[in-house]
């Protein structure tokens, strides 16, 4: 419960942080910039790259887990739907999604004005970025030798 309270305080902080002019001065391509979201409401746990290791990360009951295996862990191939049905809260995960980290789809809900497209367009940029973020070495390990091909 207690690092529910922080994690929903730390959310509502990043929100607030933001002057309201500032808000309206970001460009579209800025608010669903999957780097400034996953910077923005990830990196504090997760870690800038992704590795688990963000600085509230020794503060919660179970580690944050690393983003850059998800490739390596299906084969090769980026699960971009189960990514985002996490995000979004559909999928919730023992620690993710549930009582230690917050629902992002409710939390990008309560953004000033924020309609449906606006929360899809949000979690679609933060599982591309993420996407970006996966171990390189997932791809090739999965490939067939050079004289195979």
């Amino acid at each position: 419960m207690r690092m529910m309270l922080v994690l929903t305080f730390a959310a509502a902080g990043v929100l607030a942080a933001q002057p309201a002019a500032a808000q309206e001065k970001q460009t579209e391509s800025a608010r669903y910039s999957g780097s400034y979201l996953y910077r923005t409401y990830c990196a504090v746990c997760h870690g800038r790259t992704a590795r688990g290791d963000g600085p509230l990360a020794d503060q919660m009951k179970k580690p944050p887990p690393e983003l850059t295996r998800y490739a390596q862990r299906n084969g090769g191939v980026y699960p971009s739907a189960m990514v985002a049905r996490i995000i979004d809260g559909r999928n919730p995960l023992p620690g993710h999604g549930g009582p230690d980290m917050p629902v992002w789809g409710d939390v990008f809900k309560a953004g000033r004005g924020a309609t449906e497209a606006d929360v899809k367009a949000r979690i679609d940029a933060l599982v591309k970025y993420i996407e970006t973020l996966q171990l390189k070495t997932a791809a090739r390990q999965h490939q067939p030798p050079p004289a195979a091909r």
